[in-house]
């Protein structure tokens, strides 16, 4: 795990060089698509001070000049699983946006879904010396966290910091400077598939780029998609893409919980070709020219041309009623958000003060779904689309650019991490402690 300090450390520098020379790419790989974004950096440089929390430091503005999208090849469950085509895939996805903002980029930054995410809940505490606060006591704490022993072959995704008491008063988002005894952190660990990691770096190494970053989907397409008061209050994000569906948590503007299920749009897609017997091609244009899950006595009568073009003629002019597609697609949705509805049980949603649901992702635009969301997970439910950033085009504003305008944000204004802070090496925590899953309803 000292490895994984050090490069997640070194990456966190490449990212400052690279927002220092102004250009940097978003990259995310997930099953359907790969998306890349060109970001230039305007105005003076406010990354994040010496000694300034990068969630406090100012922010640093800026716009999207070069945008590309293909279609991704080799990747399952949002993880790569031909690395020869999803590098051509990434290279093409890289290189037409580079065309379009005409300059070269040499770092990138990277989201995926898969990788079987896990959350863990760490709490650690310390003594202060001095009285004061200083950014010692935090890394202090920090090291203070009882780690469990992640298991064979995972790494640590993302380590948060998401809530600091001070002696008796606790809700803090930030405690140096004030003045106390005892410091306690409460912290969000993520660990995913330490070889769906390498898989990608290799990828992206292959391509000439260097890795400045790695992000999951689920926290990502979350910063985009929920508006300030979810982030605040409490709210899932279910980011529903091509092979997977990421799930996470946010309160007090942290992700305090992430999440995948291994399904998504294509598994609907390869429902309706199976039942329908048609090309998977042919199966993705009917979903979305036709698809839903919710039907009506019109469906009925509403029917739809196969138009195939596999020379039978019988079978090229086929026609069936939308009711019996909705028959189709309506079992798997709800499988996934069956699923869906697991894992937030499982995590605790309904301790939280605010149950706010957003779906987001390429899958969410099904009509209907919303309503259907509505009744099986059981709260409030609302579609997301990301925030509007500066410069992005016109088509890379819907639901399924989340994750990669949240890859943007992530780049610009990155939250603290546990490997923002100097650890002292000594109590770095190689010692395998209890898993601390109690959850956050005792801290909120």
């Amino acid at each position: 795990m000292t490895d994984l300090y050090q490069s997640q450390r070194a990456m966190r520098r490449m990212r400052k060089a690279a927002i220092d020379r102004r250009v940097i790419a978003i990259l995310d790989v997930g099953t359907s698509k790969i998306a890349c974004l060109v970001l230039r950096f305007d105005g003076p440089d406010r990354f994040r001070g010496e000694d300034g929390m990068g969630s406090l430091a100012g922010q640093t503005q800026f716009r999207v000049i070069g945008a590309a999208t293909t279609r991704s090849r080799g990747v399952r469950f949002g993880e790569v699983d031909a690395m020869q085509e999803t590098e051509r895939a990434i290279r093409t996805a890289v290189q037409a946006a580079q065309k379009m903002a005409n300059v070269r980029v040499d770092h990138v930054i990277a989201c995926f879904a898969g990788a079987q995410p896990r959350s863990y809940g760490l709490a650690g505490q310390v003594e202060l010396a001095g009285g004061t606060v200083t950014e010692d006591d935090i890394a202090r704490a920090l090291a203070a966290c009882d780690v469990p022993d992640l298991g064979q072959g995972r790494e640590v995704l993302h380590a948060q910091p998401v809530n600091f008491a001070l002696d008796h008063r606790t809700g803090l988002s930030d405690p140096r400077g004030q003045i106390g005894n005892r410091l306690a952190v409460d912290m969000h660990l993520l660990s995913v598939d330490e070889a769906a990691v390498q898989n990608l770096l290799y990828c992206i190494q292959r391509c000439d780029l260097e890795l400045a970053g790695l992000a999951s989907s689920a926290y990502v397409a979350g910063i985009s998609s929920l508006v300030e008061d979810e982030q605040e209050l409490g709210a899932a994000c279910i980011d529903m893409g091509g092979g997977a569906t990421g799930i996470s948590i946010f309160i007090k503007k942290h992700m305090i919980y992430a999440d995948a299920v291994r399904l998504g749009g294509e598994h609907v897609t390869s429902d309706i070709s199976k039942g329908l017997q048609v090309p998977l091609a042919q199966a993705e244009r009917i979903k979305t020219f036709h698809g839903g899950v919710v039907a009506t006595g019109m469906d009925d009568r509403e029917m739809i041309d196969m138009e195939g073009e596999s020379g039978d003629w019988e079978r090229d002019r086929r026609r069936v009623s939308r009711s019996e597609l909705i028959g189709i697609m309506r079992p798997r949705v709800e499988e996934i958000l069956e699923e869906v509805r697991a894992r937030l049980d499982a995590a605790g949603f309904d301790h939280l003060p605010s149950r706010q649901i957003v779906l987001t992702g390429g899958g969410s635009q099904i009509p209907g779904l919303d309503g259907l969301a509505t009744r099986i997970l059981g709260q409030q439910v609302r579609l997301g689309r990301p925030l509007r950033v500066q410069g992005l085009p016109q088509a890379a504003t819907g639901p399924a650019f989340s994750a990669a305008v949240g890859l943007c944000l992530f780049a610009a204004h990155p939250q603290d991490e546990w490997w923002d802070f100097e650890i002292p090496m000594e109590s770095y925590p190689a010692r395998s402690l209890r898993r601390a899953v109690k959850w956050f309803k005792d801290n909120w």
